[in-house]
């Protein structure tokens, strides 16, 4: 019989608890800025953009500096180690700067994906050795929540149950380890969208990943009130000819969450898996509209879907900052309503809204 060795104080909970509630407060949701520098490397290109350190600090505080309009839209924004550390033109750090406006302030704290041996292409998330010690120094550095990101894929033979049982235990491994030093931890078991399966197929897999990850992070003691869960949306995959409807979506998204994800978890956070801007507005829209109970908060942490169109409009020009800046807005304005299951399609209007975002075996 398992006995208990309780790690977290009553205060460490409560602390972890708020904290997680604050990121998916009502109409709230969560920034994605931790793009790896050779992430950025791609998105700057796509802008005829040198990837530099400046120019990577300057788009952030782009978005960062936007107005009040976001305040009721963006809990959290999760970081990359360079961005913690970099500071806006007055010379603040970034992660006061935004904590200054309330917004809760997260890291990206693994190391990237690496193949796990004997499966047919899959793999494992790097990162554990010295996390503990990072953890630490991050909490003193102002990071609140941290992100970890593991990746599954569709195909005929897979995913193996290595790949989902090594993801699920390197995900509880990770949260117990942030949660030691007062960081809420976001799981983020993604189900990359490429191949041809069916949304039956999607919502199957999702299903048995989700359970995989929830069986570990029981038998890790992690305190799931102080935790967040970044999914996939259940979607069909990139080259599926059969087009599903948002409600179909959201009906086949919600009723995975529901036979897997305890009501104790105070939100879940959908990655926007390459889906236009629209779409993963319209997709969460239609989640947080679906007729079953939902008792957790159903809300957003999108990179490519809130920055898409504010990185097209600032192509790289500090004159076109303030146009960048309202492509943003506009983006956490309409991803904030459709959290509340309040969203009116604006017909992708936006320098990149109806564009897929998609890239095939997407890395950070």
């Amino acid at each position: 019989m398992p006995h208990q060795y309780p790690f977290l104080t009553t205060e460490q909970k409560k602390e972890l608890s708020d904290i997680a509630k604050r990121i998916v407060a009502p109409g709230k949701g969560i920034l994605a800025a931790d793009e790896s520098t050779g992430s950025m490397d791609k998105r700057m290109a796509q802008i005829n953009t040198e990837n530099t350190e400046e120019n990577r600090r300057f788009y952030r505080q782009i978005l960062f500096s936007a107005d009040d309009r976001v305040k009721p839209c963006i809990g959290g924004v999760i970081f990359f180690h360079e961005t913690l550390y970099q500071k806006t033109d007055a010379g603040v750090t970034f992660s006061k700067f935004i904590k200054d406006k309330g917004v809760v302030v997260g890291i990206k704290v693994d190391k990237g994906v690496v193949p796990l041996a004997g499966t047919n292409g899959e793999t494992t998330t790097q990162g554990l050795d010295g996390l503990y010690e990072r953890c630490a120094q991050y909490k003193k550095d102002g990071a609140d929540f941290a992100k970890w990101r593991c990746v599954l894929k569709i195909t005929p033979t897979t995913p193996s149950r290595l790949a989902i049982i090594e993801n699920a235990n390197v995900l509880a491994r990770y949260a117990s380890i942030c949660q030691m030093h007062g960081i809420v931890p976001i799981v983020e078991p993604e189900i990359l969208p490429d191949g041809d399966h069916d949304l039956k197929r999607s919502q199957y897999v999702t299903e048995k990943v989700l359970a995989a990850v929830y069986k570990a992070l029981s038998d890790h003691h992690v305190y799931l009130e102080g935790t967040l869960l970044k999914p996939n949306m259940v979607t069909a995959g990139q080259a599926c000819t059969k087009k599903y409807t948002a409600q179909e979506i959201a009906m086949a998204t919600v009723t995975a969450l529901r036979r897997t994800v305890p009501p104790a978890v105070p939100g879940v956070t959908f990655l926007s898996g390459g889906q236009s801007e629209e779409d993963a507005s319209i997709n969460l829209n239609a989640i947080n509209q679906c007729p079953l109970p939902k008792p957790w908060a159903l809300t957003f942490s999108y990179g490519r879907a809130l920055q898409a169109s504010a990185l097209k409009a600032w192509g790289g020009k500090k004159e076109n900052a303030k146009a960048a800046q309202e492509e943003y807005i506009k983006r956490a304005l309409s991803n904030s309503q459709a959290s509340l299951g309040k969203y009116v399609g604006t017909g992708g209007k936006g320098a990149a809204a109806s564009e897929s975002l998609f890239v095939a075996g997407h890395a950070y």
